[in-house]
């Protein structure tokens, strides 16, 4: 079973067979799927699922915690599974792509208290930009 499933399960979240093939659809590493991508691929388990179904069970994962809502640039926005653990991404600036990072140090911690302007800060979000390997051969 997922970890993403067992997390659900955990929280008492009625399993269905349309959430479930989302949560599957959504497991593994370096998952950022829009919602279309999730969409398009539980199709393929479960063909008469509805993109509306799609859309409100992310909604009900990402309220829950359970997955991270990630915007970059203009695109669609991605769904990420990797909620608890703390982490930043990488995106290539041609394709999109996107990859969890895990950069050493303390982002908040770099943060002067001259800058924090009196606010309490309690979280951070960094996009780290370049051209993945793939874009870079193909240029």
């Amino acid at each position: 079973m997922s970890d993403l499933l067992e997390r659900l399960r955990g929280r008492g979240w009625r399993m269905t067979a349309q959430r479930r093939v989302v949560a599957e659809v959504l497991d593994g590493d370096h998952v950022h799927l829009t919602a279309d991508e999730v969409h398009a691929r539980a199709v393929d388990r479960l063909p008469e699922i509805s993109r509306a179904t799609v859309y409100n069970t992310l909604g009900e994962m990402v309220t829950l915690g359970e997955v991270i809502e990630v915007s970059t640039d203009r695109r669609a926005k991605r769904y990420d599974p990797n909620a608890h653990r703390p982490h930043q991404h990488l995106v290539c600036a041609t394709c999109g792509a996107i990859r969890d990072v895990h950069p050493a140090g303390d982002p908040l911690a770099d943060l002067p208290a001259g800058e924090r302007f009196g606010f309490t800060v309690s979280g951070v979000e960094m996009t780290y930009r370049g051209i993945c390997p793939n874009c870079a051969a193909n240029a």
